[in-house]
Protein backbone atom coordinates (compact mmCIF):
# COMPACT_ATOMS: atom_id res chain seq x y z
CA UNK A 1 0.00 0.00 0.00
CA UNK A 2 2.94 2.48 0.63
CA UNK A 3 4.33 1.80 -2.51
CA UNK A 4 1.10 2.64 -4.36
CA UNK A 5 1.22 5.73 -2.54
CA UNK A 6 4.38 6.75 -3.05
CA UNK A 7 4.37 5.69 -6.74
CA UNK A 8 0.64 7.74 -6.72
CA UNK A 9 2.56 10.93 -5.13
CA UNK A 10 5.17 10.61 -8.20
CA UNK A 11 2.56 10.74 -10.73
CA UNK A 12 1.25 13.64 -9.64
CA UNK A 13 4.48 15.17 -8.86
CA UNK A 14 5.39 14.69 -13.07
CA UNK A 15 1.59 15.94 -13.55
CA UNK A 16 1.87 19.09 -12.31
CA UNK A 17 3.68 21.23 -14.70
CA UNK A 18 3.42 24.74 -15.36
CA UNK A 19 1.64 26.20 -18.63
CA UNK A 20 5.42 27.46 -19.49
CA UNK A 21 6.45 23.81 -18.52
CA UNK A 22 4.04 21.90 -20.52
CA UNK A 23 4.66 24.18 -23.98
CA UNK A 24 8.30 23.65 -23.86
CA UNK A 25 7.69 19.69 -23.70
CA UNK A 26 5.29 20.02 -26.38
CA UNK A 27 7.81 22.02 -28.96
CA UNK A 28 10.15 18.85 -28.23
CA UNK A 29 7.38 16.43 -29.02
CA UNK A 30 7.34 18.33 -32.02
CA UNK A 31 10.85 17.97 -33.01
CA UNK A 32 11.69 21.46 -32.67
CA UNK A 33 15.60 22.27 -32.31
CA UNK A 34 15.49 26.34 -32.59
CA UNK A 35 13.67 28.83 -31.68
CA UNK A 36 14.15 32.44 -32.65
CA UNK A 37 13.17 35.00 -30.70
CA UNK A 38 13.15 37.85 -27.92
CA UNK A 39 12.04 38.24 -24.55
CA UNK A 40 9.66 40.58 -22.64
CA UNK A 41 7.49 40.84 -20.12
CA UNK A 42 4.47 38.38 -21.27
CA UNK A 43 6.73 35.51 -21.81
CA UNK A 44 9.35 35.64 -18.83
CA UNK A 45 7.31 32.68 -17.43
CA UNK A 46 8.13 30.92 -21.04
CA UNK A 47 11.72 31.74 -20.89
CA UNK A 48 12.14 30.31 -17.55
CA UNK A 49 11.01 27.36 -18.81
CA UNK A 50 13.23 27.62 -21.38
CA UNK A 51 16.17 28.22 -19.35
CA UNK A 52 15.42 24.90 -17.12
CA UNK A 53 14.37 22.73 -19.96
CA UNK A 54 16.58 24.21 -22.79
CA UNK A 55 15.81 23.84 -26.54
CA UNK A 56 18.54 26.00 -28.56
CA UNK A 57 17.37 29.98 -28.82
CA UNK A 58 18.39 32.54 -31.47
CA UNK A 59 18.15 36.16 -29.29
CA UNK A 60 18.27 38.49 -32.43
CA UNK A 61 18.43 42.35 -32.00
CA UNK A 62 14.87 42.70 -33.20
CA UNK A 63 11.47 40.80 -33.71
CA UNK A 64 11.91 41.29 -37.37
CA UNK A 65 14.84 39.67 -37.27
CA UNK A 66 13.65 36.83 -35.49
CA UNK A 67 10.65 36.32 -37.78
CA UNK A 68 12.82 36.94 -40.72
CA UNK A 69 15.29 34.38 -39.49
CA UNK A 70 12.76 31.42 -38.94
CA UNK A 71 11.56 32.28 -42.79
CA UNK A 72 15.07 31.18 -43.83
CA UNK A 73 15.14 28.43 -41.83
CA UNK A 74 11.67 27.01 -42.90
CA UNK A 75 12.39 27.88 -46.57
CA UNK A 76 15.96 25.36 -47.00
CA UNK A 77 14.85 23.02 -44.22
CA UNK A 78 11.58 22.37 -45.13
CA UNK A 79 10.95 22.35 -41.07
CA UNK A 80 8.34 24.53 -39.45
CA UNK A 81 10.46 27.85 -38.23
CA UNK A 82 9.39 28.64 -34.34
CA UNK A 83 9.19 32.33 -33.27
CA UNK A 84 8.79 33.60 -29.45
CA UNK A 85 7.74 37.11 -29.16
CA UNK A 86 6.56 39.42 -25.95
CA UNK A 87 3.27 41.12 -26.00
CA UNK A 88 2.43 44.20 -27.30
CA UNK A 89 5.14 45.61 -29.60
CA UNK A 90 7.02 42.41 -29.14
CA UNK A 91 4.02 40.57 -31.30
CA UNK A 92 3.29 43.55 -33.08
CA UNK A 93 6.97 43.46 -34.77
CA UNK A 94 6.29 40.07 -35.62
CA UNK A 95 3.43 41.59 -38.22
CA UNK A 96 5.67 41.73 -41.31
CA UNK A 97 6.76 38.80 -41.26
CA UNK A 98 3.53 37.03 -41.06
CA UNK A 99 2.34 38.73 -43.20
CA UNK A 100 5.53 37.86 -46.02
CA UNK A 101 5.08 34.16 -44.82
CA UNK A 102 1.12 33.94 -45.38
CA UNK A 103 1.95 34.89 -49.03
CA UNK A 104 4.57 32.56 -49.87
CA UNK A 105 3.58 29.85 -47.67
CA UNK A 106 6.29 28.94 -45.37
CA UNK A 107 5.44 27.36 -42.31
CA UNK A 108 5.94 29.41 -38.97
CA UNK A 109 4.12 28.85 -35.49
CA UNK A 110 4.73 32.05 -33.95
CA UNK A 111 3.90 32.25 -29.97
CA UNK A 112 3.43 35.81 -28.47
CA UNK A 113 2.79 36.62 -25.11
CA UNK A 114 -0.35 38.81 -23.96
CA UNK A 115 -1.27 40.12 -20.77
CA UNK A 116 -3.04 38.32 -18.10
CA UNK A 117 -6.58 37.01 -19.43
CA UNK A 118 -8.04 39.23 -16.33
CA UNK A 119 -7.03 42.55 -17.94
CA UNK A 120 -7.00 41.27 -21.72
CA UNK A 121 -9.56 44.68 -22.99
CA UNK A 122 -8.65 47.38 -20.75
CA UNK A 123 -5.53 48.40 -22.37
CA UNK A 124 -3.15 47.11 -19.80
CA UNK A 125 0.29 47.90 -20.63
CA UNK A 126 1.88 46.09 -23.37
CA UNK A 127 -1.36 44.41 -24.93
CA UNK A 128 -2.38 44.61 -27.92
CA UNK A 129 -4.89 42.42 -30.22
CA UNK A 130 -2.74 40.08 -32.04
CA UNK A 131 -5.44 38.07 -32.32
CA UNK A 132 -7.64 40.50 -34.52
CA UNK A 133 -4.44 42.34 -35.97
CA UNK A 134 -3.06 39.16 -37.53
CA UNK A 135 -6.54 37.00 -38.62
CA UNK A 136 -6.15 38.12 -42.35
CA UNK A 137 -2.67 37.09 -42.38
CA UNK A 138 -2.36 34.12 -40.78
CA UNK A 139 -3.15 30.30 -41.44
CA UNK A 140 -5.16 30.28 -38.44
CA UNK A 141 -4.44 32.05 -34.97
CA UNK A 142 -5.64 30.80 -31.71
CA UNK A 143 -5.90 32.38 -28.21
CA UNK A 144 -5.30 29.93 -25.23
CA UNK A 145 -7.88 30.44 -22.57
CA UNK A 146 -7.51 27.31 -20.71
CA UNK A 147 -4.04 25.94 -20.04
CA UNK A 148 -5.11 22.52 -20.29
CA UNK A 149 -5.81 23.31 -23.88
CA UNK A 150 -2.25 24.18 -24.76
CA UNK A 151 -0.16 20.62 -25.70
CA UNK A 152 -3.08 20.19 -28.32
CA UNK A 153 -3.34 23.65 -29.41
CA UNK A 154 0.40 23.37 -29.84
CA UNK A 155 -0.16 19.98 -31.91
CA UNK A 156 -2.51 21.52 -34.23
CA UNK A 157 -0.79 24.34 -34.98
CA UNK A 158 2.28 22.41 -36.40
CA UNK A 159 -0.02 20.38 -38.21
CA UNK A 160 -1.73 23.38 -40.07
CA UNK A 161 1.18 25.09 -40.28
CA UNK A 162 2.82 22.36 -42.45
CA UNK A 163 0.20 20.44 -44.29
CA UNK A 164 -1.75 21.38 -47.20
CA UNK A 165 -0.46 25.10 -48.28
CA UNK A 166 1.93 25.87 -45.72
CA UNK A 167 1.95 28.78 -43.73
CA UNK A 168 2.09 31.03 -40.16
CA UNK A 169 -0.21 29.80 -37.25
CA UNK A 170 -0.06 31.96 -34.53
CA UNK A 171 -0.91 30.89 -30.46
CA UNK A 172 -1.22 33.84 -27.94
CA UNK A 173 -0.59 32.88 -24.41
CA UNK A 174 -1.86 35.05 -21.97
CA UNK A 175 0.87 35.40 -19.12
CA UNK A 176 -1.13 33.48 -16.81
CA UNK A 177 -1.57 30.55 -19.00
CA UNK A 178 2.22 30.54 -18.31
CA UNK A 179 2.12 29.88 -14.99
CA UNK A 180 -0.85 27.93 -14.12
CA UNK A 181 -0.40 24.47 -13.20
CA UNK A 182 -0.71 21.60 -15.68
CA UNK A 183 -2.66 19.21 -13.99
CA UNK A 184 -4.55 17.10 -16.82
CA UNK A 185 -4.11 13.04 -17.16
CA UNK A 186 -5.61 13.24 -20.60
CA UNK A 187 -3.59 11.37 -22.96
CA UNK A 188 -0.94 14.37 -24.55
CA UNK A 189 -0.23 11.44 -27.24
CA UNK A 190 -3.91 11.67 -28.69
CA UNK A 191 -4.27 12.13 -32.57
CA UNK A 192 -5.39 15.18 -34.26
CA UNK A 193 -9.05 15.89 -34.85
CA UNK A 194 -9.72 18.97 -37.21
CA UNK A 195 -12.61 18.02 -39.48
CA UNK A 196 -13.08 21.35 -41.15
CA UNK A 197 -9.58 21.03 -42.10
CA UNK A 198 -8.68 18.13 -44.89
CA UNK A 199 -5.93 19.45 -47.41
CA UNK A 200 -6.41 17.40 -50.48
CA UNK A 201 -2.89 15.59 -51.29
CA UNK A 202 -3.65 12.76 -53.87
CA UNK A 203 -5.17 13.82 -57.27
CA UNK A 204 -8.49 12.96 -58.95
CA UNK A 205 -8.04 10.13 -61.71
CA UNK A 206 -10.50 11.77 -63.61
CA UNK A 207 -8.68 15.16 -63.67
CA UNK A 208 -5.70 13.69 -64.34
CA UNK A 209 -7.23 11.82 -67.57
CA UNK A 210 -8.67 15.19 -68.53
CA UNK A 211 -4.81 16.88 -68.13
CA UNK A 212 -3.20 14.26 -70.10
CA UNK A 213 -5.48 14.42 -73.03
CA UNK A 214 -5.20 18.05 -73.52
CA UNK A 215 -0.95 17.69 -72.63
CA UNK A 216 -0.93 14.84 -75.80
CA UNK A 217 -2.98 16.43 -77.94
CA UNK A 218 -0.74 20.41 -77.73
CA UNK A 219 1.87 21.21 -80.00
CA UNK A 220 3.61 24.16 -77.85
CA UNK A 221 3.12 23.36 -74.48
CA UNK A 222 4.78 24.82 -71.68
CA UNK A 223 5.48 24.35 -67.26
CA UNK A 224 5.19 27.20 -65.15
CA UNK A 225 6.86 25.31 -62.05
CA UNK A 226 5.91 27.26 -58.54
CA UNK A 227 7.34 26.98 -55.66
CA UNK A 228 5.02 24.69 -55.13
CA UNK A 229 7.18 22.34 -56.50
CA UNK A 230 9.81 22.57 -54.17
CA UNK A 231 7.67 22.58 -50.46
CA UNK A 232 6.23 18.89 -52.05
CA UNK A 233 9.83 18.15 -52.75
CA UNK A 234 8.95 17.09 -56.16
CA UNK A 235 11.91 18.06 -58.47
CA UNK A 236 13.35 14.53 -59.05
CA UNK A 237 9.66 13.95 -60.72
CA UNK A 238 9.62 17.27 -62.07
CA UNK A 239 12.80 16.54 -64.33
CA UNK A 240 11.56 13.14 -65.41
CA UNK A 241 8.22 14.64 -66.29
CA UNK A 242 9.94 17.66 -68.18
CA UNK A 243 12.32 14.91 -69.90
CA UNK A 244 10.21 12.20 -70.74
CA UNK A 245 7.84 14.25 -72.56
CA UNK A 246 10.18 17.41 -74.16
CA UNK A 247 8.05 19.99 -72.47
CA UNK A 248 9.92 23.29 -72.22
CA UNK A 249 9.67 25.01 -68.25
CA UNK A 250 9.90 28.59 -67.00
CA UNK A 251 9.67 28.91 -63.37
CA UNK A 252 7.90 31.86 -60.86
CA UNK A 253 10.27 33.92 -58.86
CA UNK A 254 10.09 31.70 -55.93
CA UNK A 255 10.12 28.47 -58.24
CA UNK A 256 13.38 29.01 -59.31
CA UNK A 257 15.53 26.15 -58.59
CA UNK A 258 12.92 23.48 -58.79
CA UNK A 259 14.98 22.49 -62.35
CA UNK A 260 18.70 22.96 -63.05
CA UNK A 261 19.57 26.58 -63.77
CA UNK A 262 21.15 25.32 -67.03
CA UNK A 263 18.78 22.49 -67.80
CA UNK A 264 18.56 23.23 -71.73
CA UNK A 265 14.34 23.05 -71.81
CA UNK A 266 14.74 25.41 -68.60
CA UNK A 267 13.74 29.30 -70.44
CA UNK A 268 14.58 30.94 -67.25
CA UNK A 269 12.17 33.24 -64.83
CA UNK A 270 8.48 34.32 -66.23
CA UNK A 271 7.07 37.63 -65.36
CA UNK A 272 8.06 41.24 -64.56
CA UNK A 273 11.50 40.85 -65.04
CA UNK A 274 12.04 37.59 -66.89
CA UNK A 275 13.51 36.73 -69.90
CA UNK A 276 12.08 37.28 -73.24
CA UNK A 277 11.88 33.84 -74.09
CA UNK A 278 9.88 32.71 -70.95
CA UNK A 279 7.41 35.37 -71.48
CA UNK A 280 7.10 35.19 -75.05
CA UNK A 281 6.13 31.39 -74.31
CA UNK A 282 3.55 32.45 -72.43
CA UNK A 283 1.83 33.89 -74.69
CA UNK A 284 2.31 31.82 -77.57
CA UNK A 285 1.73 28.26 -75.99
CA UNK A 286 -1.50 26.45 -76.66
CA UNK A 287 -1.19 24.62 -73.40
CA UNK A 288 0.10 25.56 -69.67
CA UNK A 289 0.58 23.99 -67.06
CA UNK A 290 0.81 25.46 -63.89
CA UNK A 291 2.15 23.22 -61.26
CA UNK A 292 2.54 24.91 -57.89
CA UNK A 293 2.50 28.85 -58.60
CA UNK A 294 -0.47 30.67 -58.00
CA UNK A 295 -1.08 33.27 -61.07
CA UNK A 296 -0.01 36.93 -59.06
CA UNK A 297 0.22 40.18 -60.88
CA UNK A 298 4.15 40.43 -60.94
CA UNK A 299 4.16 36.66 -62.93
CA UNK A 300 1.01 37.62 -65.64
CA UNK A 301 0.79 41.25 -66.04
CA UNK A 302 -2.27 42.05 -68.03
CA UNK A 303 -4.30 39.68 -67.71
CA UNK A 304 -5.96 40.32 -70.91
CA UNK A 305 -2.82 39.44 -72.80
CA UNK A 306 -1.90 36.38 -70.47
CA UNK A 307 -1.42 32.89 -72.63
CA UNK A 308 -3.92 34.10 -74.94
CA UNK A 309 -4.08 30.82 -76.36
CA UNK A 310 -3.70 28.75 -73.63
CA UNK A 311 -6.02 26.04 -72.30
CA UNK A 312 -4.79 25.73 -68.67
CA UNK A 313 -3.74 22.65 -66.53
CA UNK A 314 -3.70 24.10 -62.79
CA UNK A 315 -2.31 21.84 -60.09
CA UNK A 316 -2.03 23.46 -56.79
CA UNK A 317 -2.89 22.00 -52.99
CA UNK A 318 -4.79 25.16 -52.08
CA UNK A 319 -8.07 25.16 -54.25
CA UNK A 320 -8.71 28.85 -53.60
CA UNK A 321 -5.89 29.47 -56.01
CA UNK A 322 -6.93 27.92 -58.87
CA UNK A 323 -9.39 29.78 -61.10
CA UNK A 324 -9.00 33.02 -59.00
CA UNK A 325 -7.23 35.21 -61.46
CA UNK A 326 -6.80 32.96 -64.60
CA UNK A 327 -9.49 30.71 -66.27
CA UNK A 328 -8.82 27.05 -65.87
CA UNK A 329 -9.81 24.20 -68.38
CA UNK A 330 -8.32 21.37 -65.91
CA UNK A 331 -7.75 22.14 -62.29
CA UNK A 332 -6.25 19.59 -60.40
CA UNK A 333 -6.40 19.93 -56.55
CA UNK A 334 -3.26 18.01 -54.88
CA UNK A 335 0.00 17.69 -53.95
CA UNK A 336 2.64 18.72 -56.62
CA UNK A 337 4.61 15.81 -55.83
CA UNK A 338 1.59 13.25 -55.63
CA UNK A 339 0.26 14.90 -59.12
CA UNK A 340 3.37 14.48 -60.95
CA UNK A 341 4.21 10.73 -59.78
CA UNK A 342 0.66 10.08 -61.30
CA UNK A 343 0.86 11.94 -64.65
CA UNK A 344 4.50 9.22 -64.69
CA UNK A 345 2.62 6.33 -63.94
CA UNK A 346 0.35 7.05 -67.31
CA UNK A 347 1.41 5.96 -70.16
CA UNK A 348 0.42 8.46 -73.34
CA UNK A 349 1.80 10.15 -76.41
CA UNK A 350 4.49 12.79 -76.07
CA UNK A 351 3.47 16.16 -77.73
CA UNK A 352 5.34 16.58 -80.75
CA UNK A 353 7.38 19.44 -79.50
CA UNK A 354 10.00 19.60 -82.15
CA UNK A 355 9.39 22.67 -83.93
CA UNK A 356 8.17 24.63 -80.77
CA UNK A 357 11.51 23.63 -78.94
CA UNK A 358 13.62 25.07 -82.25
CA UNK A 359 11.71 28.47 -81.81
CA UNK A 360 12.45 28.79 -78.21
CA UNK A 361 15.78 27.68 -78.56
CA UNK A 362 15.98 30.24 -80.83
CA UNK A 363 15.14 33.01 -78.80
CA UNK A 364 17.30 32.16 -76.53
CA UNK A 365 20.19 32.30 -78.15
CA UNK A 366 18.92 35.37 -79.87
CA UNK A 367 17.23 37.44 -76.68
CA UNK A 368 19.77 36.01 -74.21
CA UNK A 369 20.15 38.03 -71.10
CA UNK A 370 23.27 40.54 -71.67
CA UNK A 371 24.28 43.86 -70.75
CA UNK A 372 26.81 46.22 -71.14
CA UNK A 373 29.85 46.60 -69.13
CA UNK A 374 32.35 49.66 -69.20
CA UNK A 375 35.36 49.41 -66.97
CA UNK A 376 35.19 53.55 -66.69
CA UNK A 377 31.91 53.54 -65.36
CA UNK A 378 32.22 50.97 -63.01
CA UNK A 379 31.25 47.63 -61.66
CA UNK A 380 27.65 46.26 -62.97
CA UNK A 381 25.34 44.73 -60.52
CA UNK A 382 25.11 41.91 -62.86
CA UNK A 383 28.65 41.27 -63.19
CA UNK A 384 28.77 40.57 -59.42
CA UNK A 385 26.66 38.59 -59.21
CA UNK A 386 27.98 36.40 -62.06
CA UNK A 387 30.97 36.34 -60.02
CA UNK A 388 29.36 35.53 -56.78
CA UNK A 389 27.63 32.48 -58.81
CA UNK A 390 31.27 31.57 -60.47
CA UNK A 391 32.90 31.41 -57.08
CA UNK A 392 30.26 29.37 -55.72
CA UNK A 393 29.81 26.76 -58.83
CA UNK A 394 26.08 27.68 -58.56
CA UNK A 395 25.42 25.72 -55.35
CA UNK A 396 25.51 28.47 -52.49
CA UNK A 397 22.41 29.32 -50.56
CA UNK A 398 21.36 32.90 -51.58
CA UNK A 399 19.14 35.11 -49.69
CA UNK A 400 18.10 38.61 -51.20
CA UNK A 401 16.04 41.38 -49.97
CA UNK A 402 13.60 42.94 -52.26
CA UNK A 403 14.45 45.42 -55.17
CA UNK A 404 16.74 45.46 -58.05
CA UNK A 405 19.63 43.37 -56.57
CA UNK A 406 16.68 40.75 -56.27
CA UNK A 407 15.93 40.69 -59.90
CA UNK A 408 19.40 40.63 -60.83
CA UNK A 409 20.54 37.56 -58.47
CA UNK A 410 17.08 35.80 -60.08
CA UNK A 411 17.97 36.06 -63.79
CA UNK A 412 22.35 35.75 -63.20
CA UNK A 413 22.19 32.85 -60.76
CA UNK A 414 21.51 30.27 -61.97
CA UNK A 415 20.35 27.87 -59.14
CA UNK A 416 22.25 24.08 -59.66
CA UNK A 417 19.65 23.19 -56.30
CA UNK A 418 16.45 22.89 -55.11
CA UNK A 419 15.60 25.38 -51.70
CA UNK A 420 18.66 27.18 -52.10
CA UNK A 421 16.83 30.41 -53.09
CA UNK A 422 15.46 31.88 -50.37
CA UNK A 423 13.80 35.88 -51.36
CA UNK A 424 9.93 37.55 -50.34
CA UNK A 425 8.30 37.31 -52.89
CA UNK A 426 4.78 37.78 -52.48
CA UNK A 427 4.77 40.86 -50.36
CA UNK A 428 8.00 41.86 -51.12
CA UNK A 429 9.65 43.06 -47.60
CA UNK A 430 13.05 44.95 -47.83
CA UNK A 431 14.71 43.68 -44.97
CA UNK A 432 14.09 40.39 -45.44
CA UNK A 433 17.60 38.72 -47.02
CA UNK A 434 20.29 39.41 -43.99
CA UNK A 435 18.20 37.60 -41.32
CA UNK A 436 16.98 35.09 -43.66
CA UNK A 437 20.03 34.42 -44.58
CA UNK A 438 21.35 33.81 -40.49
CA UNK A 439 18.16 31.34 -40.45
CA UNK A 440 19.07 29.32 -43.53
CA UNK A 441 23.10 29.05 -42.13
CA UNK A 442 21.80 27.43 -39.18
CA UNK A 443 19.57 25.01 -41.10
CA UNK A 444 22.58 24.20 -43.30
CA UNK A 445 25.74 25.21 -41.49
CA UNK A 446 28.03 23.13 -43.69
CA UNK A 447 26.89 24.82 -46.76
CA UNK A 448 27.60 27.99 -48.10
CA UNK A 449 25.73 31.16 -47.60
CA UNK A 450 25.45 34.47 -49.52
CA UNK A 451 23.15 37.24 -48.51
CA UNK A 452 23.16 39.63 -51.44
CA UNK A 453 21.45 42.73 -50.48
CA UNK A 454 20.89 46.29 -51.33
CA UNK A 455 21.97 49.35 -49.50
CA UNK A 456 18.68 50.60 -48.29
CA UNK A 457 17.27 47.20 -47.49
CA UNK A 458 20.35 46.24 -45.37
CA UNK A 459 20.26 48.89 -43.60
CA UNK A 460 16.62 47.83 -41.89
CA UNK A 461 17.85 44.48 -40.30
CA UNK A 462 21.75 44.98 -40.22
CA UNK A 463 21.59 45.15 -35.98
CA UNK A 464 21.21 41.23 -36.51
CA UNK A 465 25.34 41.71 -37.47
CA UNK A 466 25.29 40.49 -33.94
CA UNK A 467 24.69 37.11 -34.44
CA UNK A 468 27.46 36.92 -37.12
CA UNK A 469 29.53 37.54 -34.46
CA UNK A 470 27.94 35.56 -31.78
CA UNK A 471 27.70 32.28 -33.46
CA UNK A 472 30.36 32.92 -36.03
CA UNK A 473 27.90 32.30 -38.78
CA UNK A 474 30.00 32.19 -42.14
CA UNK A 475 27.78 33.95 -43.90
CA UNK A 476 28.92 36.15 -46.59
CA UNK A 477 27.02 39.35 -47.11
CA UNK A 478 27.50 41.36 -50.13
CA UNK A 479 25.59 44.84 -50.39
CA UNK A 480 25.20 46.19 -54.16
CA UNK A 481 25.25 49.57 -53.28
CA UNK A 482 24.14 51.72 -55.63
CA UNK A 483 23.36 54.85 -52.98
CA UNK A 484 19.89 54.65 -53.67
CA UNK A 485 15.91 53.04 -53.71
CA UNK A 486 17.08 51.39 -57.07
CA UNK A 487 14.10 50.01 -57.76
CA UNK A 488 12.24 53.32 -56.94
CA UNK A 489 14.61 54.83 -58.47
CA UNK A 490 13.87 53.03 -61.50
CA UNK A 491 10.67 53.37 -61.70
CA UNK A 492 10.76 56.74 -61.16
CA UNK A 493 13.23 57.46 -64.60
CA UNK A 494 10.96 55.23 -66.44
CA UNK A 495 7.53 56.61 -65.14
CA UNK A 496 8.01 59.92 -63.46
CA UNK A 497 10.46 61.50 -66.25
CA UNK A 498 13.48 61.31 -63.78
CA UNK A 499 12.14 62.95 -61.02
CA UNK A 500 14.09 61.02 -58.30
CA UNK A 501 12.08 61.94 -55.07
CA UNK A 502 13.30 60.62 -51.95
CA UNK A 503 15.25 57.65 -53.77
CA UNK A 504 18.93 59.28 -53.95
CA UNK A 505 20.86 58.45 -50.95
CA UNK A 506 23.30 61.01 -49.78
CA UNK A 507 24.49 59.60 -46.73
CA UNK A 508 25.42 55.84 -45.77
CA UNK A 509 27.67 54.38 -42.62
CA UNK A 510 31.00 53.50 -43.51
CA UNK A 511 29.76 50.10 -43.91
CA UNK A 512 33.67 48.27 -43.38
CA UNK A 513 33.91 50.28 -40.13
CA UNK A 514 30.14 49.05 -39.51
CA UNK A 515 31.81 45.42 -39.97
CA UNK A 516 34.47 45.88 -37.75
CA UNK A 517 32.71 46.96 -35.04
CA UNK A 518 30.89 43.70 -35.18
CA UNK A 519 34.46 42.02 -35.34
CA UNK A 520 33.35 41.03 -38.83
CA UNK A 521 35.66 41.16 -41.88
CA UNK A 522 35.05 44.17 -44.00
CA UNK A 523 35.43 45.08 -47.50
CA UNK A 524 35.08 48.18 -49.89
CA UNK A 525 35.32 47.58 -53.63
CA UNK A 526 35.05 49.82 -56.62
CA UNK A 527 36.28 48.14 -59.55
CA UNK A 528 36.28 44.71 -61.04
CA UNK A 529 39.63 43.97 -60.78
CA UNK A 530 39.17 45.14 -56.75
CA UNK A 531 36.07 42.44 -56.96
CA UNK A 532 37.83 39.58 -58.77
CA UNK A 533 40.34 39.98 -55.45
CA UNK A 534 38.47 40.67 -52.76
CA UNK A 535 35.45 38.04 -53.35
CA UNK A 536 37.64 35.37 -54.20
CA UNK A 537 39.26 36.36 -50.72
CA UNK A 538 35.97 36.71 -48.92
CA UNK A 539 34.55 33.42 -50.33
CA UNK A 540 37.72 31.26 -49.59
CA UNK A 541 37.28 31.57 -45.95
CA UNK A 542 35.34 29.70 -43.03
CA UNK A 543 34.22 33.18 -41.62
CA UNK A 544 31.83 35.46 -41.79
CA UNK A 545 32.39 38.61 -43.81
CA UNK A 546 30.27 41.47 -45.18
CA UNK A 547 31.73 42.82 -48.78
CA UNK A 548 30.37 46.80 -49.78
CA UNK A 549 30.51 46.56 -53.61
CA UNK A 550 29.92 49.97 -55.12
CA UNK A 551 27.71 49.45 -58.30
CA UNK A 552 26.80 51.66 -61.18
CA UNK A 553 23.89 53.90 -59.27
CA UNK A 554 21.91 54.77 -62.59
CA UNK A 555 21.93 50.75 -64.14
CA UNK A 556 18.81 49.31 -64.55
CA UNK A 557 16.99 45.67 -64.86
CA UNK A 558 15.84 44.65 -67.66
CA UNK A 559 13.92 43.14 -69.41
CA UNK A 560 10.59 44.94 -67.61
CA UNK A 561 7.03 44.62 -68.18
CA UNK A 562 5.26 47.73 -67.13
CA UNK A 563 2.54 47.81 -65.03
CA UNK A 564 -0.66 47.31 -67.22
CA UNK A 565 1.28 45.44 -70.36
CA UNK A 566 1.30 42.20 -71.30
CA UNK A 567 3.98 39.95 -71.39
CA UNK A 568 4.18 40.04 -74.90
CA UNK A 569 5.31 44.39 -74.28
CA UNK A 570 8.89 44.28 -72.53
CA UNK A 571 10.98 46.89 -72.58
CA UNK A 572 14.68 46.48 -72.88
CA UNK A 573 15.03 43.24 -73.67
CA UNK A 574 18.01 43.40 -75.16
CA UNK A 575 19.71 44.83 -72.22
CA UNK A 576 19.97 48.54 -73.11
Amino acid sequence: MEVNVKAKESTNKEQTRSGADVLIQSLKKQGVDIIFGYPGGAVLPIYDALYKNPIRHVLARHEQGAIHAAEGYARVSGKTGVVIATSGPGATNLVTGIADAMLDSLPLVVFTGQVASSVIGTDAFQEADIIGITQPITKHNYQVKNVEDLPRIVKEAFYIASTGRPGPVLVDIPKDISTQMFLSVTDENEGIHLPGYQPTKNPNYLQIQKAIKVISNSKKPLILGGAGILTAKATRELKEFVERHQIPITNTLLGLGGIDGDHPLFLGMAGMHGTYTANTAICDCDVLINIGARFDDRLTGNLAHFAPNAKVVHIDIDPAEIGKNVPTAVPIVADAKEALRELLDQSFDSPDTVDWLTSLNVNKKEYALRYKADKEKGILPQQAVELIHRLTNGDAVVTTDVGQHQMWTAQYYRFNNPHNWVTSGGLGTMGFGFPAAIGAQLAKPHERVVAVVGDAGFQMTLQELSLLQEFRLPVKVVILNNQSLGMVRQWQQTFYEERYSQSLVHVQPDFVKLAQAYEIQGYKVETMEEAEKVFAEAFSTNEPALIDCRVVQLENVYPMVAPGKGLNEMIGVRGE
